[in-house]
């Protein structure tokens, strides 16, 4: 069975699409694509979607329907998550969405989105019978999820998005001392259900989600000769020290040299900054330096527990 899966994110609309092997334990890409739309721009802490970001994300999904046509996909399972949910238009995009585009969305809560999220990073890294602490940085929220090989002991959604803390701070170009002092006392108030269960589970690691993760595995290969990432492969660790060496040398970056910076794509340079200062406080404040990486997400774990059950 062929199938689409698209994750309409708050920075980024993502879609694969995919055929179920013929034992349906797992699945092989046919296609994938994504689209910085930018959702959130000039609008996610208001609660709304403004006019030019609306209209990127129906461009993004008119285009996305010409690939579904293409591979005659008729299973779509597409899921909008923090900026269409917490936008007070959120449902007009919906429906102007299904008039052009033809593709239904389905608008989910932070608790079934950090539940996609461990599904598929279950199917991309080898977990064990100890808990590790699962991290997936968007643009709207970040979602934490504590769980092993076979259980999630406990799950969140946090309204603490790279977009939305963006444009929440007015940081200084560089990143100034006085800056992320004010940012890591905010975003420690804000994750204190988080420090109960942390002190609860006791996680063992930090397994990265895909995404602003990306980002740092590919620093680490152009700023430090690390491994390349494959299409073939799912999952990395990333070494303890050379993580330190990229989260500094991105935190005293300007902009203008984040542009420049081999490793990092267009649309992260802007927010990969606070990226790494949410990562950092993740890793010193739980004492976490064994971290590794998922290159799956929500759409894989759409595909996890919806197809492959």
């Amino acid at each position: 069975m062929r199938f689409a899966v698209i994750d309409l994110g708050t920075n980024t609309f993502n879609l694969l699409i995919g055929e179920l092997t013929p034992n349906k334990q797992n699945f092989t890409k046919l296609f994938q694509t994504k689209y910085a739309v930018k959702l959130g721009e000039n609008g996610i802490n208001l609660g709304y979607i403004a006019d030019a970001p609306f209209n990127r994300g129906m461009s993004a999904l008119v285009n996305f329907r010409k690939h579904l046509d293409e591979y005659n996909i008729t299973n779509v399972f597409a899921f909008a998550t923090s900026a269409i949910r917490s936008a007070n238009n959120g449902n007009e995009f919906v429906a102007e969405a299904l008039l052009k585009s033809n593709i239904s969305i389905n608008i989910i809560d932070g608790d079934e989105e950090a539940e996609l999220i461990y599904y598929g990073n279950k199917l991309a890294v080898t977990m064990t019978d100890d808990i590790s602490l699962i991290m997936d940085i968007g643009g709207g929220s970040t979602e934490f999820i504590l769980a092993n090989k076979q259980t999630i002991f406990w799950k969140q959604s946090f309204l603490l998005g790279a977009a939305r803390l963006l444009e929440k701070f007015n940081f200084k170009d560089p990143l100034s001392p006085s800056d992320e002092v004010i940012f890591n006392t905010y975003v420690i108030n804000e994750l204190q259900p988080l420090f109960n269960a942390v002190k609860q589970y006791k996680p063992t690691e930090l397994i990265g989600s895909s995404g602003a993760f990306d980002s740092v595995i590919d620093l680490i290969t152009y700023q430090l000769r690390g491994e390349h990432m494959v299409e073939t492969k799912t999952e990395y660790h990333i070494d303890f020290f050379n993580y330190q060496f990229i989260s500094k040398l991105i935190k005293k970056s300007t902009l203008a040299e984040r542009k420049t910076l081999k490793g990092l794509i267009e649309m992260r340079v802007d927010m990969i900054v606070i990226s790494m200062l949410l990562i950092d406080i993740i890793v010193k404040e739980f004492e976490l330096q064994k971290i590794r990486v998922s290159t799956y997400s929500l759409k894989e774990g759409v595909i996890n527990k919806m197809l492959l059950g």
